[in-house]
């Protein structure tokens, strides 16, 4: 099992990509959410059941479209090839797409795309995590994700890990 710090690297590193992902696509991109607190607030946020800490990692903008990600970074099976969203942040960001009436993404390892309503209707309840926060969570198929490119562009530049050329 992971400590949090290991599981927080690997988010944080899928955030990264996420976002220079997006950026070479023209998309302008922020940071958002629990990830622009202190560390003590993060905790006291993590200890209630408040939505706040659901908010997403990122917020984008290219021309008139406005969305926010949540990125999942190691969230796949290997084995099953299923990805898992814990339950209470799929009900957090419904809410949130419907106070802000904008979309809510889900990206995943291998830059697979997810939106809340998605995995509400075609995800299966999965069991409390072993990893974690012990929460429960929805499993979703990673092959009926939506592609990266469809829904953001094609990458405007060519594209060298850590920066965009």
């Amino acid at each position: 099992m992971a400590s949090f710090q290991q599981r927080k690297a690997i988010g944080d590193a899928h955030e990264r990509y996420v976002a220079e992902q997006l950026t070479v696509r023209g998309w302008e991109v922020d940071p958002w959410g629990q990830g622009l607190l202190s560390g003590r607030l993060q905790g006291a946020l993590r200890r209630t059941d408040s939505f706040i800490r659901w908010f997403p990692d990122l917020i984008a903008a290219k021309g008139e479209d406005l969305v926010l990600i949540d990125c999942k970074g190691g969230m796949t099976s290997r084995k099953t090839d299923r990805h898992a969203v814990e339950r209470a942040a799929v009900r957090a960001h419904l809410q949130l797409v419907a106070w802000t009436g904008l979309p809510v993404y889900y990206v995943f390892d291998g830059l697979g795309v997810w939106a809340p309503h998605d995995v509400l209707i075609a995800g299966r309840k999965g069991p409390h995590s072993t990893a974690g926060s012990g929460a429960p969570y929805f499993l979703i198929s990673a092959s009926g994700a939506r592609c990266f490119d469809d829904l953001f562009g094609a990458s405007e530049a060519p594209f060298v890990s850590g920066t965009a050329a």
